[in-house]
């Protein structure tokens, strides 16, 4: 990539990195599906895997804690979306269990950092800010 440019902040953010790299993963995993799936679950689980990243460069474009944390929310949701359609693979022998259990850690791992992402902005939330006499 160019240096010509300026990085966003979600960039720099660790679960947006592996929600990128995921990404990627499940592209090249689904070209694999059969050809009959192309409009059914190999366009959905890309479109769920797409929602995670998505959602978290969206929701560091907002202004407050509470909007982060509600596309940040969506991007958990999608997560788990992508987990279930993975189950869906597998069940279908789309994929064999390695490979199933390879995306089941990586998933699970954005999903707990997805999780702490979100409690972190609920916890510090700055949206109250000022109402109080004690702040």
């Amino acid at each position: 990539m160019s240096n010509e440019f300026r990085t966003q902040g979600f960039e720099k953010l660790e679960v947006w990195q592996l929600a990128r790299q995921v990404r990627l993963e499940i592209y090249k995993m689904t070209v694999q599906f059969p050809t009959e799936e192309k409009f059914g679950l190999t366009n959905q689980i890309r479109r769920s895997v797409n929602s995670i990243s998505d959602n978290i460069a969206e929701g560091t474009g907002r202004s407050t804690n509470s909007d982060k944390a509600y596309f940040i929310n969506i991007s958990y949701a999608s997560c788990l979306e992508v987990i279930n359609q993975l189950i869906t693979a597998y069940d279908l022998e789309y994929i064999n269990e390695d490979t199933y259990t390879e995306f089941r850690i990586k998933m699970d791992r954005l999903c707990n950092m997805l999780n702490a992402f979100y409690k972190f902005q609920i916890n510090h939330n700055q949206d109250l800010k000022g109402k109080f006499k004690n702040d």
